[in-house]
Formats: structure tokens, C-alpha cells, sequence
């Protein structure tokens, strides 16, 4: 699959091989928008395939580690350009709890959802799914059984979109972040089948 896969911002130090992926961060790398920090940070290196599929979901197991200051994170993307982008990873803490979360930026604005988890978590899958400009992001523990993390609409998201994986150490820090059981697969997020609109 990871041929068909391509860099933003390639990092200096990593290995592809056949479905592996392997990226050794760089210092200060981040992705975020504006809201209540008010900087900008558009710098973590982004591998990803694009696609105008409107229904699928695209699985990847993220294993970290070696992750171990604060903020180190690796996870699943959907980049399209600076200013518009979401992500879902594990975020380092301390030794005692890490933060499982997601951010979601629609027109150079950045929020943050997480939640806490233990800091022996040291390895997560994530399940990224799309109905056409809407998307959802899941995680689980075991590749089997996943749980809801974000439902969202991105505004730029309706037509040919980018998507894949990333990793990046926001304060002065590195680790290795490591991409296996990298699957597509028809859309996993059914159709909503309850109430019916207005």
C-alpha cells in the first residue's frame, strides 16, 4: 500500500517497507491552528494517499513506544492543506497518563478532544472512515472491537482528499512512531438509520 502513498514535509530520519512505516521525529514539529494558543504550527511530516472515494474506511495500528516527553504523538490524518486538516493520535503526558484525542481544523482554527488514558497504553489502532464530507474516527486497543472518538464535518472535505499517517514531538524532543496493518475497506460507519431530518 505505502506506494501509493506520498510525503508532505519528508522527514529527515525513516524506513518504508512494504506495509511498515517507521518515522523518527524532529523537535518542535506540530500541527495546529490558532485557538487559544494563537500560534501556528504547520511542520510535522504527513504521508498519505489521495483518493475521490466517498464512502471507505482506512485502518492503521500506531505503536509508540518510545514515546516519552510531553505532547509526543503519532497517529492517523486527513491533511489537505494548512488550514484545513484533523487528526486522531495518543499524546504523551507523564509516566502516569497520556491524553487519547482528537483535533479537528476547519478554516485555520484548531479545537482539541481528548480524554485520559494510562501511560502503559503503548499502542493504539485507529479507523478512519468517510461519507463523503463527513468523517469519523474510532480507536481500539485490539484491531477488533473499536470505539467512537469524533464525529465531524470538514468544509473543504467534499471532493479529492488526502489521508494517511504522521508523527511529530511539539517540544523539544524525539521519538520513533512505528505504522503496521495498514487496511482499506468499505465504509464501516453505517448510515445513520434513526431519526429522520426535518
Amino acid at each position: 500500500m505505502t506506494e501509493k502513498m506520498q510525503w508532505i514535509r519528508e522527514p529527515e530520519n525513516y524506513k518504508v517497507e512494504g506495509n511498515r512505516i517507521e518515522i523518527v521525529t524532529q523537535p518542535h514539529t506540530d500541527l495546529w491552528q490558532r485557538t487559544y494558543y494563537h500560534f501556528r504550527n504547520d511542520n510535522a511530516p504527513v504521508f498519505q494517499f489521495e483518493t475521490e472515494e466517498k464512502f471507505f474506511s482506512f485502518v492503521v495500528k500506531t505503536d509508540f513506544k518510545e514515546s516519552h516527553h510531553r505532547f509526543d504523538q503519532c497517529g492517523i490524518v486527513m491533511y489537505l492543506d494548512s488550514e484545513n486538516w484533523l487528526k486522531g493520535s495518543v499524546e504523551y503526558e507523564n509516566e502516569s497518563f497520556q491524553h487519547l484525542g482528537s483535533v479537528v481544523t476547519n478554516h485555520g482554527y484548531s479545537d482539541w478532544a481528548t480524554t485520559a488514558i494510562p501511560a502503559e497504553v503503548k499502542a493504539m489502532w485507529y479507523r478512519f472512515s468517510r461519507r463523503e464530507d463527513d468523517y469519523c474516527i474510532e480507536c481500539s486497543q485490539d484491531g477488533v472491537n473499536f470505539s467512537q472518538m469524533r464525529i465531524c464535518h470538514m468544509w473543504e472535505g467534499a471532493g479529492k482528499i488526502r489521508f494517511g499517517v504522521y508523527a511529530c514531538s511539539p517540544e523539544d524532543s524525539s521519538f520513533k512512531a512505528i505504522f503496521t496493518d495498514m487496511k482499506m475497506m468499505e465504509c464501516q460507519w453505517l448510515a445513520h438509520d434513526g431519526q429522520q431530518p426535518d
